[in-house]
């Protein structure tokens, strides 16, 4: 049985509405904990929120059982995370013994009673509850709060938007054809090893280690080879290239002729025929892709390249930067708003910017009404810029090329200019984002990949709304202070 949040107080607890804030320099920790008491106290969003959560979360769930963790306790956990862009280690750290952040929890309670502790594996298991489908209908309420209770938009008021994209780099090693047929080799023989571990008699494997040692030999033989010089350089690749294929061929076919006497005596005997399954194509694929772009001098197409085994998703990126020049991950396209809460996110799957402008604008025009948007030149398309003008006044979207009498006359306008300029801030949003954890994402898997951009901008808009929170309390102190002097 889960609750949303333990409801009686007990004896030595500290009230969650009561807690304070330190508003004289701040921490993002201090910004994004103001949010989140907000949020707790303010009765409509606070139902919001739960009910996200229960309905995801708790759904065909019997209320019966051994309580697990709160869904409050849940939702601040993912959020602290991202926030310090920190790991589990430290998450764990913080929730025993940061003593504001236990007492937003509501797990805090003064000296001589006995202290709620967190275990590692604990916070693992239920942060990882969360959903990239439970993170985005939370950052809509998150959204929702800001605009209308911390910034104080007006319903009727139009939003000035811009979105840029930029890439969330996948945490994988940079990949080489040979040592991508390396990472296949080694999770072939660590799976048969698993085998060997749990069956004593398995025969034929006595030397594993040893075809471990040679292959990873041969693998760093061919790369000192590749990043040498000096003539003759294109016959040691080759030579290199030729040993290494034989081994790792050598071996490939001696597990597909083993394969058949793997026992399989429960569920976990299959799974790991699956993987090595797996892991066997990958390695086939990986020696055929060395032996035609080394042996036979053929150029790989790109659609035929994997840059991870482990994070297949993971495309090579070019946005022709100078540094880095290249990154390994997926882009990610922001909008803000003149508030710079980020109103909608997406990831793109093989897809440039000017090709989600239309279902971009269908998604949030569905939602907003919107007076100016501005983009950079990679969305520009002619058909973009048209169908976006039918429903928005303004819209700033440079043309990608020469422009014509018209486009530059509408392009070196003032308020084509203006707009053009303020778009820079959107610049700022993305370092803001990227330490809140968006730089590299280190959680495997694209659901988990998903999940964790989703949990990023949720932190990002929480601690902006926490930032003006604690700028309104600051500011109301500093008045009161001048009436007391001039009382006085």
């Amino acid at each position: 049985m889960r609750k949303r949040f333990e409801q009686q107080l007990i004896l030595g607890q500290i009230p969650i509405e009561e807690v304070e804030i330190t508003v004289k320099n701040p921490t993002s920790l201090d910004e994004l904990l103001a949010a989140l008491k907000e949020i707790y106290c303010n009765k409509e969003y606070n139902e919001r929120i739960f009910s996200v959560l229960e309905k995801h979360i708790n759904a065909n769930k019997k209320d019966t059982g051994r309580n697990g963790m709160n869904l409050w306790d849940i939702f601040v956990l993912s959020q602290v995370r991202l926030c310090l862009n920190t790991d589990y280690s430290v998450l764990c750290n913080l929730a025993n013994n940061h003593r504001t952040m236990r007492e937003i929890m509501g797990v805090e309670r003064e000296a001589g009673f006995d202290r709620i502790k967190f275990e590692y594996q604990n916070i693992y298991d239920n942060v990882n509850l969360l959903s990239d489908e439970i993170v985005k209908e939370i950052n809509e309420v998150i959204l929702d709060f800001g605009e209308k209770k911390v910034f104080k938009k007006k319903e009727k008021a139009p939003l000035r938007l811009k979105t840029d994209s930029f890439v969330v780099e996948s945490n994988v090693h940079f990949p080489t054809d040979y040592n991508l047929l390396w990472d296949s080799v080694r999770k072939v023989l660590d799976t048969v090893e698993k085998f060997l571990n749990k069956y004593e008699n398995l025969e034929g494997w006595r030397k594993i280690n040893n075809w471990r040692h040679i292959i990873k030999g041969l693998m760093r033989e061919l790369g000192k080879a590749s990043k040498s010089g000096g003539s003759g350089k294109q016959e040691r690749v080759k030579y290199s290239a030729k040993r290494y294929l034989k081994k790792a061929k050598a071996l490939l076919k001696k597990v597909k002729d083993d394969l058949p006497d793997f026992p399989i005596t429960d569920n976990e005997d299959l799974f790991l025929i699956i993987s090595l399954e797996h892991y066997m194509s990958l390695m086939g694929k990986h020696i055929d892709l060395v032996e035609r772009r080394i042996i036979k001098g053929e150029k790989i197409p790109h659609q035929d390249k994997l840059f991870s085994i482990f994070e297949p998703y993971t495309e090579w990126i070019t946005k022709g930067k100078s540094r880095p020049s290249v990154e390994l991950g997926k882009k990610l396209s922001i909008t803000t708003n003149q508030f710079d809460l980020i109103v909608d996110y997406r990831i793109m799957n093989q897809e440039q910017d000017r090709d989600i402008v239309i279902e971009l604008a269908d998604s949030i025009l569905r939602k907003y009404s919107v007076i100016s948007w501005s983009f950079d030149k990679g969305y520009w398309r002619k058909d973009n810029k048209e169908l976006l003008q039918l429903e928005v006044e303004k819209v700033v979207m440079p043309k990608l090329g020469r422009r014509n009498k018209a486009e530059q006359q509408e392009e070196t306008s003032q308020s084509y200019k203006r707009l053009k300029n303020k778009h820079s801030a959107i610049e700022s949003n993305i370092n803001e984002l990227e330490h809140r954890g968006l730089n590299r994402c280190p959680d495997r898997g694209f659901a988990h990949f998903s999940r964790y951009i989703g949990l990023g901008v949720c932190a990002y808009n929480l601690k902006k709304i926490g930032r003006k929170i604690i700028e309104a309390e600051r500011l109301r102190l500093q008045k009161e202070k001048q009436k007391l002097r001039k009382a006085a």
